[in-house]
């Protein structure tokens, strides 16, 4: 993996992460946005390619929606949890 590819993942994450912490607020900051973002795109590119969704536009934009999809998922999963863990 080169430089360019490292810092274009850490950019997807970022604003996909961004992005997804604005729908679902969570206490994760700045890196635990990028760190919630870079799993969701994997998370949103499993569940993409698992329902045979086309994404509607490619490019980094594209990385970018799948990425905030898988994100937003994730932090609805990890909010479940923690308040599985909070009323115990």
């Amino acid at each position: 993996m080169g430089l360019e590819t490292f810092l274009l993942w850490l950019l997807v994450g970022l604003v996909a992460g961004w992005l997804a912490s604005l729908i679902v607020p969570g206490p994760f900051g700045v890196i635990g946005d990028i760190v919630v973002g870079i799993v969701g795109a994997f998370v949103g590119s499993f569940i993409f390619r698992s329902l045979d969704i086309g994404v509607p536009f490619g490019g980094l934009p594209g990385r970018i929606l799948v990425a905030f999809v898988g994100a937003v998922i994730l932090l609805l999963i990890l909010r479940l949890f923690r308040r599985a863990t909070v009323r115990s």
